[in-house]
């Protein structure tokens, strides 16, 4: 499960990645909802508990400081903003094990720029807000950063990796961070983010596109467990269509009905010498259900990257 908490973080990072490659003011809302499935407890035994799960999602990403070389790269400079909001309803639990609220909110400052006909270079540095909206405190702030170098393949294929540093394990912590993204031109396209998700579309007509996706989501927050701090990850992957509907040359509507994979909650010690430890019992987890999110993203951007 630690390796999921490290993709759901370079995921939090991967947010800045995808809005860097924009050179005009883009943004994002989504709201997705999961319904009411059983509980599964850690020995594997399916409960009559149930959770169900509603989000909404906003970012948004500013450029203040834009240059264009000569190849066509972008050297700049954006604040990106970001927003999670998460309720759950959880019914017939003989005691408390899920929060009813999450929030997630961050602010960041992002650097691109190009240091070589083929190579760039990538800095971010964030501060957030990471909460169950119990006891908001100073526990619940956030801070991670990090550089990435990026090797850029052809106009389709990119590979980065590069320290990232975070204290969302108590103290001050050097991850390794990876970042692929590679898609295919044509009516039918491949396009890997790892480790956000996989698409694969087929352009039905210039204003739609329809999709097969496979996804990574979750939210973070301190939670306070037997007076100590701890840190709750909520983790989903869902897989389905979603039909994509461009509204102009700047907005987009995205659709998805599908299915959830996986769903589960982990609450981990924020100490350093408890993160290498193995657990020793599977995380909580919830039955597989249908999963929909309706989302409008937007792009401004004078060129595509």
């Amino acid at each position: 499960m630690k390796i999921l908490h490290y993709c759901l973080i370079i995921v939090g990072l991967g947010l800045n990645l995808k809005a860097a490659a924009q050179t005009g003011i883009s943004g994002t809302i989504k709201a997705d909802y999961v319904p009411f499935s059983n509980y599964i407890r850690p020995d594997s035994v399916k409960t009559g508990s149930t959770s169900n799960f509603k989000r909404m999602q906003v970012g948004l990403s500013i450029p203040f400081s834009v240059k264009i070389d000569s190849s066509g790269r972008p050297k700049m400079w954006a604040v990106n903003l970001a927003g999670s909001y998460a309720k759950m309803e959880n019914r017939d639990y003989e005691t408390k094990l899920f929060p009813a609220e999450l929030l997630n909110a961050q602010v960041g400052l992002v650097h691109m720029r190009p240091i070589s006909r083929t190579w760039s270079i990538m800095a971010m540095a964030s501060v957030g807000v990471y909460t169950d909206l119990e006891e908001v405190n100073y526990n619940d702030v956030l801070l991670q950063g990090g550089v990435l170098f990026i090797k850029n393949f052809n106009p389709r294929m990119a590979l980065g990796f590069g320290p990232v540093v975070t204290n969302t394990f108590g103290v001050p912590m050097i991850l390794p961070g990876i970042y692929f993204n590679w898609v295919t031109n044509g009516r039918y396209r491949l396009h890997v983010n790892f480790p956000e998700n996989i698409e694969f579309g087929a352009q039905m007509s210039p204003a739609f596109e329809l999709k097969a996706v496979v996804e990574l989501g979750g939210m973070t927050a301190e939670v306070k467990r037997d007076d100590k701090s701890m840190l709750l990850g909520y983790m989903q992957i869902i897989a389905g269509l979603r039909p994509e509907f461009k509204l102009g040359k700047s907005v987009t509507l995205q659709l998805t009905g599908g299915t959830t994979l996986t769903r589960t909650f982990s609450a981990s010690s924020r100490k350093l010498k408890d993160f290498f430890k193995p657990k020793k019992e599977a995380d909580p987890s919830f039955s597989t259900t249908a999963y929909g999110a309706v989302a409008i993203k937007w792009n401004l951007s004078k060129i595509k990257k």
